[in-house]
């Protein structure tokens, strides 16, 4: 008998792969699939990959994500791979990167922060740290790591 992971292929949209295993629904989480009816959402959990050990996988039909979403999902996801998908082939592939800046992406955990006074400033975060995760305000200097950025 063969063994095969059986998941829906999409005809239009977009998979997110190699997502440390547990971190999908973290990452359906930031993007509001999981508020918004229109889009058909599949989370396969704790996939084997022989390059993870285990993994999970997200495919979105009829969604595609903007520069603010693919940041959000470099946070949680460094190594993941986004594939662009039209007419069920992949018309573009290619890895998140953290960029080193995040700008209007994160809200600042210091309520004293100017970009929380009703100041028509956006947040900005430099990345201090890739492993562990750690972040920066640049206005008030508030330090944060992956439990304050995600809780």
């Amino acid at each position: 008998m063969e063994k095969t992971l059986r998941i829906s292929k999409i005809r239009d949209g977009t998979v997110i792969d190699h997502v440390p295993s547990g971190k999908g629904i973290r990452v359906i989480g930031i993007l509001g699939v999981h508020e918004d009816v229109n889009y058909t959402v599949s989370l396969a959990i704790h996939v084997p990959s022989s390059k993870m050990g285990f993994k999970d996988v997200i495919k979105i039909e009829n969604r595609f994500l903007d520069r603010n979403e693919l940041d959000m999902i470099s946070l949680i996801a460094p190594n993941a791979t986004i594939s662009i998908i039209k007419n069920y082939e992949i018309s573009e592939k290619f890895q998140v990167e953290l960029p080193s800046r995040l700008i209007g992406v994160l809200k600042c955990r210091n309520q004293n922060c100017i970009t929380n006074t009703h100041e028509p400033v956006e947040s900005e975060f430099e990345i201090v740290s890739k492993h562990p995760l750690v972040i920066r305000c640049v206005y008030c200097e508030r330090t944060m790591g992956e439990k304050d950025i995600f809780s």
